[in-house]
């Protein structure tokens, strides 16, 4: 059984950074597909970023060039940096893993995945 353990979240200002952790158990970062995904009120949930065990990754255009993901196989730890931050980041985020590779073009659907973990929230204000 996997389990995810998200932390890092916190309340910063418009443009600060934050970094994410996702703690792995059960299995191992590098042979997961793994996501992270958000969700803010009365919003659906939507993904951020899919990495595979390959170390492929696909961002959302609404972070390119702002946030980060990278495995930590030491730790077993997903990462996600978040830089030049906006109050439309903020949400829930939470880390999710899967162990088949999702369908071509799902990386990014919450379907895809059938590990959760319980979410960290990020608030930034302008």
């Amino acid at each position: 059984q996997v389990r995810l353990v998200e932390s890092g979240g916190g309340s910063v200002q418009s443009g600060g950074s934050l970094r994410l952790a996702c703690a792995v158990s059960g299995d191992t970062v590098s042979s997961l597909y793994m996501g992270w995904f958000r969700q803010a009120p009365g919003k659906e949930r939507e993904g951020v970023v899919s990495i595979y065990s390959d170390g492929s990754t696909n961002y959302a255009d609404s972070v390119k060039g702002r946030f980060a993901t990278s495995q930590d196989n030491v730790s077993n730890t997903l990462h996600l940096q978040m830089n030049s931050l906006k109050p439309e980041d903020t949400a829930m985020y939470y880390c999710a893993a899967a162990v088949w590779r999702p369908a071509t073009g799902w990386g990014l659907h919450r379907y895809a995945y059938n590990y959760w973990g319980q979410g960290t929230q990020v608030t930034v204000s302008s």
